[in-house]
């Protein structure tokens, strides 16, 4: 598969449009550290809005949806449907607490909310973890789509893709700070949904394919477009919707849809004009995310099951794919060979963009952490703007050069995502509560991350080491003494739970924050709820006084489970029309109009 000079040349327009965005903006990103990370914190919310959709249509994304269907159907989906509790939760309780919190980084937000050396220790590790170790196993995961769709479209090695779009992707993204990041993002953005959705009509149209209603019916299609898992086999249901509904979505923190917000939509919301704007931007985010975008990736991944019905048809059209890189993830790639010139190249610069925005979001995030909450922090708190921008750019290179370089040893888009929820199962809940329970502190956060690590490091290196060990020497599972062969959603569970026990405990066993340090946060952030009660109480004895304001949290819940009923029954309106269940797919679009409407009507009543 090549593509003519008609698709090179679309690529190329799209590449010279990006870098002419970073040289536009350069100078005034330049201009201080809040310019260059926050845009000057007057940003539109529908524009950032779009550039948090932008930035979770990653590259790597359809190429995720399609090995969950491939494998699981279309109810496999749920592992991140789920998230959309959390995302709801973010727009209506947490976005105008994030926003006036007025701090560089959500990392920062620690010594704002925390007191002594645990607080300021916890925020200089969370800088180097967040901005070196996590952000890397992201921008590997996003690079490692990329190096496939390299593979199978453009027919270059997956080192050569890296090298080309990650090239273009760090200059603009070090000339123009987050500026330039976000109104790329916009345009990224309209341009992989038209190549998604013009690919998707293509693909389902092609003569193998006969049209949808030949798709759905088809022999190796029709038992994997369910919505929902088949409720008769626990062994499906209870990993493919219940774990996710049930513990997934507060329990562990997955970029973009952090429990309570967090990462890059946190900084999409610092750099909000105000809080209505940070509001707005994260609820057209989730809606857009969640019950706009799934579909066209969906049809193409059951389009892919007639084509490429086994891992080995793939591997016999693209005999040059890399070993160890063939999963069902390249059904998403392979299938958009089918297209013709001239839409090939739409969709090639549409998944490049889709990548650039990711990776360039990741960059400027991971350099934020390493700048403000470390290399200022701690290392030269005097360091003028012209030295925190320097240090910035060059963060921001170095970040990427390893994320790239990790995403040539992955091999699979889904395994990247559990090792992702696992690496912070059992700290979601930390992330909820600390707004509304004066009694979580530093080490408590401490010491739920350690253990997260230790439980994730045991379940993803350690014990699948020693199990290779036992093989080797011919020792069979069931001769050993303790066996943990557990599936990815038993060890997400296992890891919650004993995360979670370990950090409520310490809660009990540790020291509190310092009293004037809760105070200064609650008088600034006005969280309300009787988490506070203690707190208010203390300062009535001293004279403080603190805010009478605390907000409509009633309202605000309320609207968090209306907000995701309606995008959830958007979800499957559209669903449901596809399938050609019209009365259903018209019930949901009534349900969902009509929370539409209630969240409309409540939020004139919700306080800011």
């Amino acid at each position: 598969m090549t593509l003519s000079g008609l698709d090179w040349t679309i690529v190329a327009i799209y590449f010279v449009f990006v870098l002419a965005i970073g040289l536009m903006v350069s100078r005034k990103a330049g201009a201080n550290v809040s310019e260059f990370f926050l845009s000057g914190r007057n940003m539109p919310w529908w524009l950032l809005g779009i550039s948090m959709v932008a930035t979770t249509f990653s590259a790597d994304t359809p190429n995720l949806v399609t090995d969950l269907v491939r494998q699981n159907g279309v109810s496999g989906n749920w592992g991140w449907w789920c998230l959309l509790i959390t995302g709801m939760l973010t727009v209506f309780v947490y976005a105008k607490l994030w926003r006036r919190s007025m701090v560089l980084t959500d990392i920062e937000f620690y010594e704002l909310r925390y007191s002594g050396k645990a607080a300021a220790f916890l925020r200089g590790f969370r800088a180097l973890y967040l901005g070196l170790i996590f952000n890397v196993v992201v921008m590997g995961a996003v690079s490692l789509a990329a190096v496939k769709f390299g593979e199978i479209i453009l027919g270059w090695p997956g080192w050569e893709t890296l090298l080309i779009a990650g090239s273009i992707t760090i200059l603009y993204s070090t000339l123009g700070g987050l500026k330039a990041v976000v109104i790329t993002d916009f345009v990224q953005f309209i341009l992989a949904m038209i190549g998604a959705i013009w690919a998707c009509i293509y693909i389902v149209n092609l003569p193998e394919i006969g049209g949808v209603s030949e798709l759905i019916t088809h022999a190796n299609v029709v038992d994997k477009i369910r919505i929902f898992p088949d409720f008769s086999d626990p062994s499906i249901y209870v990993p493919v919707l219940i774990v996710p509904l049930a513990v997934q979505w507060w329990a562990s923190y997955y970029p973009g849809s952090e429990p309570g917000g967090g990462g890059y939509i946190a900084q999409r919301m610092f750099s909000a004009k105000d809080e209505k704007n940070a509001i707005g931007a994260t609820l057209i985010f989730n809606i857009a995310h969640y019950a706009l975008r799934p579909w066209p990736w969906i049809l193409i991944a059951l389009a892919s099951l007639i084509i490429f019905p086994e891992l080995s048809d793939i591997q016999e059209v693209f005999p040059t794919i890399s070993e160890g890189k063939l999963g069902h993830d390249t059904g998403y790639p392979a299938m958009l060979t089918k297209l013709p010139s001239g839409l090939l190249g739409l969709v090639a610069a549409s998944l490049i963009a889709a990548f650039m925005s990711t990776m360039s979001t990741q960059m400027n995030l991971g350099s934020s952490y390493l700048v403000n909450d470390f290399y200022q922090r701690f290392i030269k708190p005097e360091a003028t703007e012209k030295e925190k921008i320097m240090w910035a750019r060059i963060f921001t290179v170095g970040s990427a050069i390893l994320g790239l370089g990790f995403g040539l040893l992955l091999t699979d888009a889904s395994g990247a995502f559990n090792l992702l929820l696992l690496l912070g199962a059992g700290t979601g809940l930390i992330y909820l509560l600390r707004w509304f329970w004066w009694r979580i502190n530093a080490m408590t956060e401490i010491i739920a991350m350690i253990v997260s690590l230790i439980v994730a490091a045991y379940f993803s290196f350690i014990n699948p080491y020693f199990s290779r060990l036992n093989a080797e020497v011919g020792i069979s599972p069931e001769d050993v003494v303790i066996n943990h062969g557990l599936e990815g959603w038993q060890t997400l569970i296992v890891g919650t739970i004993i995360t979670t026990i370990v950090w409520i405990l310490s809660v009990y066993f540790t020291r509190s924050t310092k009293m004037a340090t809760l105070i200064d946060f609650y008088q600034k952030i006005r969280p309300g709820g009787p988490g506070w009660d203690k707190v208010k109480a203390y300062a009535a004895t001293k004279n403080i006084p603190m805010p009478t304001e605390n907000g409509n949290l009633p309202l605000e819940l309320t609207c968090v489970v209306v907000g995701f009923v309606s995008v959830y029954a958007l979800l499957f309106c559209v669903g449901n029309w596809i399938y050609g269940q019209i009365t259903l797919s018209i019930i949901l679009g009534v349900v969902s109009v009509l929370g539409i409407l209630f969240l409309q009507y409540a939020w004139k009543r919700l306080k800011f």
